[in-house]
């Protein structure tokens, strides 16, 4: 019989490769979005999924909802992808961030073990929930020092997955992912805006490309990789926390450099704005993936540069001239 999976976020872009990769595993997958008539389907349709997941309603915040689905499928695991995951938006919605993000988490486990139900969760956390470090690169043991609202909230759903398994014995993964990009990245997020608006002033739709501050360094890998790892932590019989990452940072202003000389574009085609500044920034973050190789037997040897070549080409075979 086919496992059976649910994923929440399934509109976004883990969410979109997560269910790409569970489908050529021969599982069941049930999408939960907010609303049928309101979700966006780009990146199913982009991967041709269309058709091939069961789509349900479900409101992450209502606990008698979660609650509905779980009994309805039964589901051997469930992957917590939902959140608002912007930092920068964090900043201007801080209550809404927090509040959705760390109430969603506990619902679902809550839910798993109200039912006491053999579930295995996922819980997506985030590299931001580092913050401010003092010796790099970041492990699974370094402490949590976040800088922003969303990091925050990422944070407490992190120890909310903990406290459910160690006190109540609910299989919860944390999966910490550092940024991972792909073609379906959301347009709000740096690469993608950097790489689409290059494309813009390749084919004269957009003059320059404003940005804030360049000059710190991030751990950036491939996300259809990275949801391999997210897979592979839930198929291990004990529930632990991994880090996927890179294992190595680059500077934003070095990727802004190759993607313009990759499209021969001029550098003073680049605007630094201080208004896009953030209030807080970390300077510099990468982390160490050697639990997640060793334990999970996960595989990525990328450099970003050959990942920004290959979303570059994306980029350009679907853009828009």
């Amino acid at each position: 019989m086919a496992k059976i999976a649910v994923i929440t976020g399934i509109t976004g872009q883990d969410g979109s490769y997560l269910t790409q990769l569970l489908l050529s595993e021969g599982y069941k997958v049930i999408g939960l979005v907010r609303s049928y008539n309101n979700f966006n389907k780009h990146g199913l349709i982009y991967l041709n999924l269309i058709g091939k997941v069961k789509i349900e309603e479900c409101d992450l915040l209502d606990f008698s909802s979660i609650i509905k689905i779980l009994l309805k499928y039964k589901p051997d695991e469930f992957y917590n992808l939902a959140a608002q995951s912007s930092v920068g938006i964090s900043f201007e919605q801080p209550i809404g961030t927090i509040n959705y993000n760390t109430q969603s988490v506990l619902n679902i486990l809550e839910s798993v073990r109200l039912l006491a139900m053999h579930t295995r969760v996922y819980q997506a956390s985030s590299s931001e929930m580092f913050g401010s470090v003092n010796t790099l690169p970041v492990t699974e043991r370094t402490p949590l020092h976040p800088l922003s609202p969303y990091a925050i909230s990422k944070a407490s759903g992190y120890w909310i997955g903990v406290n459910y398994r160690e006190s109540y014995g609910v299989h919860c993964v944390n999966g910490v992912l550092f940024n991972h990009e792909s073609y379906l990245r959301g347009p709000h997020y740096f690469i993608k805006k950097v790489i689409k608006t290059s494309l813009d002033i390749k084919y004269g739709i957009a003059d320059v490309l404003k940005v804030g501050n360049i000059d710190v360094k991030r751990d950036f890998g491939y996300a259809p990789d990275y949801v391999k790892a997210m897979w592979l932590s839930l198929q291990q019989d004990i529930a632990d926390d991994y880090l996927i990452c890179s294992g190595q940072s680059v500077y934003l202003r070095e990727i802004i450099t190759h993607v313009f000389k990759s499209l021969n574009i001029d550098n003073e085609r680049l605007v630094e704005d201080p208004s896009l500044f953030r209030p807080t920034d970390i300077e510099d973050i990468y982390g160490d993936n050697t639990k997640a190789k060793t334990q999970l037997g996960w595989h990525y040897n990328k450099s970003f540069f050959e990942v920004l070549d290959i979303l570059t080409a994306e980029e350009e075979k679907n853009h828009i001239k």
